[in-house]
């Protein structure tokens, strides 16, 4: 039974994570982001006229990659103001795509009502996996795809969110780089699936600017990073930026005045069963 106090917890919790996701310009950070965006997409097996649902579609990335090859595309984010601007840029492009503000945790849509159903770093940040799976799973036509992209708690996205942890109260929820996890996976979606197939690739992070202006880049555009700092004293804040400029330091691969970081995540492609 679900009590007041749970469901109170859970919309607080709801409310948190639309905050963080709000804030921040998601659209110019993903930008940078393109490329792998696009390697994720192609490595899709889609037939033409597919119908096909982005959960954490953000500012439209993925979803307009589909819609431009004539896909029938629903987009749906928790943030409503990126729903707002990947409409604008479907309508700016020419493009037929349906977006529209949802939770991951509770699709609004019918049982069935996609051939693909793909999450690129979205859905992993929703607080109850379990219902993130089960909806997943839900709206997806028996022999469609089944996609995530999602972050892995080794690489370097992880190493970036432990390092943010040690200047942030917990959320209270699972961490969001379980669904990096290939047990962790198999153990939400499999008995859904007819045959789940897992990879771990490399995102490419680059930028035409050096570690530090890259931190400053997450500060003002990225959400989680935006609200971190925000929460932070100056003292909290001047560490907090010193030890990522570190870490991005560390990892980088690029030149003197220029960023490239390799950053794990795990490749999840499914078959309904």
């Amino acid at each position: 039974m679900v009590t007041n106090a749970v469901l109170s917890e859970t919309d607080s919790l709801k409310a948190r994570l639309r905050k963080i996701w709000t804030a921040g310009d998601y659209d110019r950070f993903s930008r940078y982001m393109e490329g792998g965006a696009r390697e994720f997409y192609e490595r899709l097996t889609i037939a033409p006229g597919s119908r096909l649902l982005d959960v954490g579609c953000g500012s439209g990335q993925l979803a307009l990659m589909a819609a431009k090859d004539g896909l029938e595309v629903t987009g749906v984010d928790i943030a409503d103001n990126w729903v707002e601007r990947a409409r604008a840029r479907a309508k700016a492009e020419g493009l037929r795509a349906s977006f529209e503000q949802a939770d991951a945790e509770a699709l609004p849509f019918e049982d069935g009502a996609f051939d693909v159903v793909v999450s690129l770093i979205g859905a992993m940040f929703a607080p109850r996996p379990d219902l993130v799976a089960h909806e997943l799973l839900r709206v997806c036509t028996p022999g469609g795809t089944v996609a995530m992209a999602n972050w892995t708690s080794q690489g370097f996205v992880g190493q970036m969110f432990r390092t943010v942890a040690k200047f942030i109260a917990p959320s209270g929820m699972p961490s969001p780089t379980l669904w990096g996890d290939e047990p962790t996976v198999r153990e939400r979606l499999g008995k859904g699936l007819s045959d789940l197939r897992m990879t771990r690739r490399a995102y490419t992070f680059s930028y035409p600017f050096p570690p530090a202006e890259v931190v400053e880049f997450f500060r003002l555009y990225y959400g989680p990073t935006n609200q971190a700092f925000a929460a932070l004293d100056a003292e909290g804040q001047d560490r907090l930026c010193r030890e990522l400029v570190d870490l991005w330091a560390a990892q980088n691969r690029g030149g003197r005045d220029t960023t490239t970081v390799f950053a794990e995540y795990l490749e999840v492609i499914g078959t309904r069963a």
